[in-house]
C-alpha cells in the first residue's frame, strides 16, 4: 500500500519500522528503520531474519538517509535542456513527461518497429516486484528487444552452479558453523558477504580451518589459516590441481563419486594434465601451499566451500567455478550438515516468477541482446532493426558497464531517445530526455527472496513517497495506460503482485497469501519434508542425469566445454587490474555519498611501485588502449606483483579523467561459458601524475 505524506506524519512523530535492504547483496538485511517526521533518521539492523541478526554494513547505516532525502534525491519528472550528460533539466509534471515517452517510444516504434525499444535495467533493488514484474509485462507487451541481463554479473557463476547441480539449492550459510574446514574462494566476506563472517569465527571456535583463496589479501586473509594469493582467473587451474593430487593420494570418496556423480573419466582426464609444480608454476602459489591444502582436504569430514563472483570475472571464470565447486563432489563432501557448496540456497524460494513477469507476452521471435553488448548494439545503425529508444531504470551502467567511453558515446547520440528512472541522479540519468522519478524501497510494499541465504521477507513503505516519486509497479502501470495496453495483467495491484510472486500453495506460507506474512519475521526455507537443506539428503541434484555432473552435456555443445577447461586472456601489458566490491558502495548505489567522496585509489604491490618510482600517496594514471584513468596511490602487500586493484562502482566524479576503472575494461573479451564481462582480465600499465600520456 502507499501513503499520504500527510497519513505517515500523522502516525507516531517518532517510530522504528521493519524494513528491508534489497541492494545486490547476497545477504538481504532485514533493517529497522528509525522516522521522525516522516522523514528516515537512522537505519539498523533488525532480528528479523535470523541470519543477519541484527548487524548490518556500515556503508548501509550510513547512506541511507542521505540517500532518501539528500541532494542528489529525484523528487519530480524532469525534462533534459541541455546538451547530453550536461544535468541541465527542467521541472514538469507526470502527464507531460508519459506524453514525452509515448512520443519517443513510438516515434521508435514507427520508423522501425517495436524491437526498436530496448529496456536497459540490472540489479537495482533486488524486491520481486520493483527488481521485475509490471516493467518486464509493460515491454514484454510491447514487442521491445529482450535483454540478457545475467553476463554483466552473476550469470556465469549461475550456469557454473546449474551445470553441475542443476536447479536444486545448495548449503545454506548457516551450516557452515558444522564444518571443520571452510574455504573462502573468490568472496571477500567482510565487504559483499558480512554475515558469512559470524558464521566462520563460530566455526573457527569449534576447531574448523579457514583457508582464503583470493588474489587480494581480505581482511578475513589475515585471520585465517592459510591465504592462497593466487593469480587471477587461474582458480580452475588449481581446483584441477587439487582434484588430481587429491586421486594420486587415493583420497577421492569413490564410493559417492560412483552414486552421485556423472562424467568423472572425462573431468579427470582433463584435471591429471596439471601436476603440483605445474599448479605452483601458473597460479604462482608455492607448490607446498597446495600439499598443505590438501592435507586439510583429506583429514576433513565437513568441508564446506563459499564462492563469490570474484572467480567469474575472467576468460577462465565459468570453468573456475565448476571445477572449486566439483571438490567437494570429489571428497564425498555432500549429504550431511556442514559438508557442501555454499551458494543459492535462496533457490528453494517458491518463486512463480514467469507469472509475475507475463512471460506469456512475450512476442515468439523477438530477438535478446546480451546486456554486455548494449553499447554497441546501440551504436550499430546498420542493424535490420537499429535502436531508436532506451529506458534505463534500476541500473547505472556509465558506472557499472565495461568499456566505459563506448557506453558514454552510445548515450550521447542525439538521434536516440532516452528515458530513465531513478531514485537519485546518477551519471546515467544525465544522459536521459525524460528523466522518472523512482521511490526508494522505504516508500512501497514488496516481496524478497535472496541469492545468498534461505529467508523469505516482506517490507511496507516506513515513509510516504519523497515528492512526485513513484514505486516501479506504478511507473509502469502508467505508462502502460498511456500506450492504451488495457488487458487484466496491468490493472493488478502491488497486493496482487506479491501474490502472484510466489506460489502461495507452499507450506512455508502456512495457508495464507504472500502478501500477508509478517513483516517482522523472516520465513525459512526448507527440503520438501520441514528439513534443512541438505543435498544428496534431503534435496537431489536437478540435473538430466539426477546426478552432479562433473562433465556437462549442453556446455560442451553450446561452448566445448564440457569439462572446466584452462582458456587464458593474452596479456599485452604488464599489470592485472582487478575490481572487487567496495565497503563504501554496494556495487555503484552511493557512489554520489560523501563516502565515496575524492579521488578513489588503486592499491599496488611495492615491487610495481618501485619499479615505476612511485611512492603511496602519489596521484597516479592507470592507462591502457581503452583509456586513461587517475588515481591515487596506495603502497600494500595486500595485493600480490603483478596484480593492482582498485573497488567498483565509483562515479565520473571520482577521477579527473572524468572515467573510472571502468573505461580500462574490455567488453569484447568474454568468458569461456554465458557471454560474461570479463572484468578481472584487463590489462594496464601505470605512471605518476595526473597529465596526459606522453606520445
Amino acid at each position: 500500500m502507499l501513503f499520504s505524506e500527510a497519513e505517515m506524519t500523522n502516525q507516531d512523530l517518532t517510530a522504528f519500522r521493519p524494513s528491508v535492504c534489497p541492494l545486490d547483496c547476497p545477504d538481504t538485511c532485514s533493517l529497522t528503520v528509525k522516522v521522525e517526521d516522516g522523514r528516515i533518521s537512522e537505519v539498523r539492523g533488525s532480528t528479523a531474519n535470523p541470519f543477519t541478526a541484527g548487524v548490518i554494513c556500515n556503508k548501509v547505516a550510513r547512506c541511507y538517509p542521505d540517500f532518501v532525502h539528500g541532494a542528489a534525491r529525484l523528487r519530480h519528472p524532469l525534462k533534459r535542456t541541455g546538451p547530453r550528460g550536461s544535468g541541465s533539466y527542467e521541472r514538469i509534471t507526470w502527464e507531460e513527461a508519459l506524453d514525452l515517452i509515448h512520443a519517443g517510444f513510438n516515434q521508435a516504434i514507427e520508423a522501425h518497429g517495436p524491437q526498436s525499444v530496448l529496456p536497459l535495467n540490472y540489479a537495482g533493488p533486488h524486491g520481486e516486484l520493483a527488481g521485475g514484474s509490471m516493467d518486464r509485462r509493460f515491454f514484454y507487451r510491447m514487442g521491445a528487444t529482450l535483454l540478457d541481463r545475467g553476463p554483466l554479473c552473476g550469470g556465469v557463476r549461475g550456469e557454473a552452479y546449474a551445470s553441475l547441480f542443476g536447479s536444486a539449492p545448495g548449503m545454506p550459510p548457516e551450516q557452515a558453523v558444522q564444518s571443520d574446514l571452510v574455504l573462502v574462494w573468490g568472496n571477500n566476506v567482510t565487504v559483499s558477504n558480512l554475515h558469512f563472517m559470524r558464521v566462520i569465527k563460530e566455526a573457527r571456535k569449534s576447531g574448523a580451518r579457514v583457508v582464503v583463496i583470493d588474489p587480494k589479501r581480505i581482511k578475513l586473509a589475515e585471520q585465517c589459516d592459510m591465504h592462497l594469493q593466487l593469480r587471477p582467473g587461474t582458480d580452475v587451474v588449481l581446483a584441477l590441481g587439487l582434484a588430481a593430487e587429491l586421486e594420486r593420494r587415493d583420497a577421492l570418496d569413490m564410493a559417492f563419486i560412483g552414486k552421485w556423480t556423472h562424467g568423472f573419466d572425462s573431468y579427470m582426464e582433463e584435471a591429471r594434465a596439471y601436476t603440483p609444480d605445474r599448479v605452483a608454476e601458473i597460479c604462482g602459489l608455492p607448490a607446498e601451499e597446495l600439499h598443505q591444502l590438501v592435507d586439510w582436504i583429506v583429514a576433513s569430514r565437513r568441508m564446506a566451500s563459499s564462492f563469490g563472483n570474484g572467480i567469474e570475472r575472467t576468460r577462465s571464470g565459468g570453468a573456475g567455478l565448476r571445477a572449486a565447486m566439483a571438490l567437494n563432489a570429489l571428497t564425498g563432501h555432500h549429504g550431511r550438515l556442514g559438508a557442501g557448496v555454499v551458494a543459492k540456497s535462496g533457490v528453494a524460494a517458491p518463486k512463480t516468477t514467469a507469472r509475475l513477469q507475463g512471460d506469456h507476452l512475450i512476442r515468439p521471435g523477438t530477438r535478446c541482446f546480451n546486456i554486455v553488448d548494449v553499447a554497441e548494439k546501440m551504436l550499430d545503425r546498420s542493424l535490420d532493426v537499429p535502436v531508436g529508444a532506451v529506458m534505463i531504470y534500476n541500473h547505472n551502467p556509465v558506472a557499472t558497464h565495461p568499456d566505459q567511453d563506448r557506453m558514454i558515446e552510445a548515450l550521447t547520440q542525439e538521434d536516440l531517445f532516452i528515458a530513465g528512472a531513478d531514485v537519485v541522479m546518477t551519471d546515467s540519468m544525465a544522459y536521459c530526455d525524460v528523466i522518472l522519478p523512482a521511490a526508494s524501497h522505504f516508500e512501497y510494499d514488496d516481496i524478497y527472496g535472496a541469492y545468498g541465504q534461505n529467508y523469505i521477507q516482506r517490507a511496507e513503505p516506513v515513509i510516504a513517497p519523497v515528492g512526485e516519486s513513484l514505486p516501479n509497479t506504478e511507473i509502469f502501470r502508467r505508462l502502460a495506460a498511456r500506450f492504451g495496453y488495457q488487458e487484466r495483467e496491468f490493472r493488478d495491484s502491488d497486493k496482487d503482485l506479491m501474490d502472484q510472486a510466489m506460489d502461495a500453495s507452499h507450506p512455508v506460507f502456512g495457508g495464507k497469501p504472500p502478501s500477508e506474512m509478517s513483516c517482522d519475521q523472516a520465513i525459512a526455507l526448507t527440503a520438501g519434508d520441514g528439513s534443512q537443506l541438505v543435498l544428496c539428503h534431503s534435496v537431489m541434484p536437478q540435473t538430466p542425469s539426477g546426478r552432479i555432473e562433473l562433465f556437462n552435456q549442453d556446455l560442451e555443445d553450446r561452448f566445448g566445454c564440457g569439462v572446466p577447461r584452462y582458456d587464458p586472456a593474452p596479456q599485452d601489458l604488464p599489470l592485472v587490474l582487478v575490481t572487487p566490491s567496495s565497503d563504501k558502495r554496494t556495487n555503484a548505489t552511493f557512489g554520489h555519498h560523501a563516502l565515496s567522496a575524492g579521488a578513489e585509489v588503486v592499491q599496488v604491490h611495492p615491487q610495481d611501485a618501485e619499479a615505476r618510482g612511485l611512492s603511496h600517496g602519489d596521484p597516479v594514471t592507470v592507462w591502457n588502449a581503452r583509456g586513461e584513468v587517475t588515481f591515487t596511490l596506495e603502497v600494500t602487500t595486500a595485493t600480490r606483483p603483478g596484480v593492482v586493484y582498485s573497488p567498483k562502482g565509483t562515479w565520473l566524479s571520482s577521477s579527473r579523467s572524468g572515467r573510472t576503472a571502468n573505461a580500462l575494461i574490455p567488453s569484447a573479451l568474454r568468458t569461456d561459458i554465458a557471454g560474461g564481462a570479463c572484468y578481472n582480465e584487463t590489462f594496464v600499465d601505470l605512471r605518476r601524475g595526473w597529465d596526459s600520456r606522453p606520445d
